[in-house]
């Protein structure tokens, strides 16, 4: 007889292995409320006794959950098995009490299969990284850094379209003070790593830039930017040493897309593109048949990879600690060996790294300020007057315009980078510039059919979201019964609209036991027909009048269903 299935906090049925990882492994699931397949993450036991870590995992998971994109897999629901109900089996002594996370079950490839077959075309891999960077341009928004983009987090579903994975949760598992043994030890993504990662400082949304960039370079080429025996080896080169351009590797690429990559994997997070959307735009350029421009093509200098002497006499100690820390495999058979080789590797990243500088101060042009300058707050200044502020400082203003329901017309948003950073004059900055309240008013789809409803919300220029089926004993399958945003209201142009629709099935209890009137009365709420069926007399041990059997099994049932109650009568005489 097989075992009876696993159930987790009352709703969820736990089902095969479908994956696994360094951090928790991934069952195909059955959530038995809303009728519907999903994906259950469940964490590893050796991290789940880590109590601060359940906590960072539990808090993350819930702030993925409430994200909605098209591009990202979507968190439904997330807690600790060890505090909800599920079915009793003998044996549960060793009842498994890891934390666990409800996904939308997605049916595709794993990008890093799809690249292990060779470098993709140019199209598919813009297409693809395009899909990444739609979904970072949404999460960063949202205040959401991934910290883990990697082939292995990006799903191309049997449409071709992109899924981004595990937002949320890689953050917790990489706060900014992780070094890299203890960050590898969880994910072991070293080969993705931005310099900032490797070397312990704090990350922010160029972060996942960079590690995109690592992706498309992957993409292109077959191959990863830098590889070593061991994860502190690539990324001590994720730190120190320059990437071969994309062309070098593979010779069929465009040179165009040389300046693209190579930008996004600037050593300095302030050289490389400065948010999600500029990435997008630099790749639709080149999709077009576009030329780089002039800056663009500074990106294949050394102006991107030149660190001076003293921060690679930092990076050379930083890194090579670690290579002494107890979670990371050892190399040597003795402590002489060891030193003999940090200290060459020492010495030959202050060599390379003083040549470096040298080379770049030469080639420097002599009219062009060296000095570090600080953003102003450009915030809610007129566009004159950030301008103003700006050109005062030696910067150059890049002013862009975008709707916005806090600023006033022709007053900043913001800028890019932010208040505070340090740039070389001369650097460029993106202001944001109000252009005023842009909104569109939800239109009514409730009981439209889905389709209906999509091609209403795109003519309101809004998107359609996840859509969640629910039980509902008088609505057709596929009307929709509700949606997340209320109808008249005013909403940004584009905004992403969830929708409840009815899956045409209402859940049948079993009624085995049940008295006919009681049966009866039960199937009448939930709009089924009840047909009564006599048996006959009853046999010894049978109760008259009481239901013995039903003519379908309890489940989901279509609604309007007709159910036989099937029952006996008292024997005569």
């Amino acid at each position: 007889m097989s075992p009876e299935p696993r159930i987790i906090a009352g709703r969820y049925r736990v089902d095969e292995v479908i994956g696994h990882g360094g951090m928790a492994r991934v069952h195909r699931g059955y959530d038995l409320t809303l009728g519907r397949e999903v994906a259950i993450k469940i964490l590893d036991p050796e991290l789940a006794r880590d109590t601060a870590f359940r906590t960072r995992f539990r808090l993350e998971a819930q702030a993925a959950s409430r994200m909605s994109h098209p591009s990202i897999v979507r968190v439904y629901d997330a807690g600790d098995p060890s505090t909800a109900s599920r079915t009793q089996q003998p044996g549960d002594a060793a009842e498994q009490t890891e934390p666990y996370i409800v996904m939308e079950l997605v049916q595709g490839t794993l990008l890093k299969d799809i690249i292990a077959k060779g470098p993709l075309p140019v199209a598919d891999a813009i297409r693809y990284e395009d899909g990444i960077l739609e979904a970072l341009e949404y999460s960063h928004r949202a205040g959401v850094v991934h910290r883990d983009i990697k082939p292995g987090n990006v799903m191309i579903t049997d449409k071709g379209t992109v899924k981004v994975m595990d937002f949320g949760i890689a953050r917790a598992v990489s706060d900014s003070s992780s070094t890299v043994a203890e960050t590898t030890q969880i994910l072991g993504t070293a080969a993705y790593f931005s310099p900032e990662q490797a070397k312990g400082e704090a990350v922010d949304a160029r972060t996942d830039l960079y590690s995109a960039g690592v992706v498309l370079y992957e993409m292109l080429t077959g191959r990863q930017p830098f590889r070593g025996d061991s994860p502190v080896a690539v990324a001590y080169q994720h730190v120190s040493e320059t990437p071969l351009p994309p062309t070098e590797v593979n010779e069929q690429l465009p040179r165009s897309m040389d300046a693209i990559v190579l930008r996004a994997l600037a050593k300095d997070p302030y050289q490389r593109f400065p948010d999600a959307g500029s990435f997008r735009l630099a790749l639709k350029a080149v999709a077009d048949g576009h030329a780089p421009s002039k800056r663009d093509i500074g990106a294949l200098t050394s102006e991107l990879y030149g660190s001076n002497p003293r921060q690679a006499q930092e990076t050379a100690r930083s890194l090579r600690q670690l290579s002494t820390d107890t979670t990371m495999t050892r190399t040597q058979s003795g402590p002489p060996v060891a030193w003999i080789w940090a200290g060459v590797a020492l010495l030959a990243v202050l060599l390379i790294s003083v040549l470096i500088w040298v080379v770049t101060l030469a080639m420097q042009p002599k009219d062009v300020p060296t000095s570090s300058v600080t953003v102003p707050n450009l915030v809610n200044l007129t566009a004159d007057d950030a301008e103003d502020a700006l050109q005062e400082r030696g910067l150059i203003p890049d002013m862009r315009e975008e709707a916005s329901v806090d600023f006033d017309e022709g007053r900043v948003i913001r800028s890019a980078p932010t208040t505070g950073a340090k740039l070389t004059a001369g650097t460029s900055v993106i202001v944001y510039v109000s252009t005023g309240a842009d909104t569109v008013e939800m239109p009514t789809v409730e009981g439209l059919s889905q389709d209906a409803a999509k091609q209403v919300l795109g003519a309101a220029r809004l998107e359609l979201g996840t859509v969640r089926p629910q039980n509902d004993k008088d609505a057709q399958a596929g009307t929709v019964l509700s949606a997340s945003e209320a109808a008249g209201s005013q909403v940004a142009p584009g905004t992403v609209v969830d929708l409840v629709i009815a899956n045409g099935n209402v859940t049948l209890e079993d009624m085995t036991g049940f008295s006919m009137d009681a049966a009866k009365g039960q199937l009448e709420k939930l709009g089924l027909e009840a047909e009564p069926v006599e048996l006959g007399p009853c046999a010894e041990g049978q109760t008259p009048n009481v239901v013995a059997s039903m003519s379908k099994s309890p489940g989901e049932v279509p609604i309007h269903s007709t159910v036989e109650l099937r029952y006996c009568v008292p024997p005569t005489g």
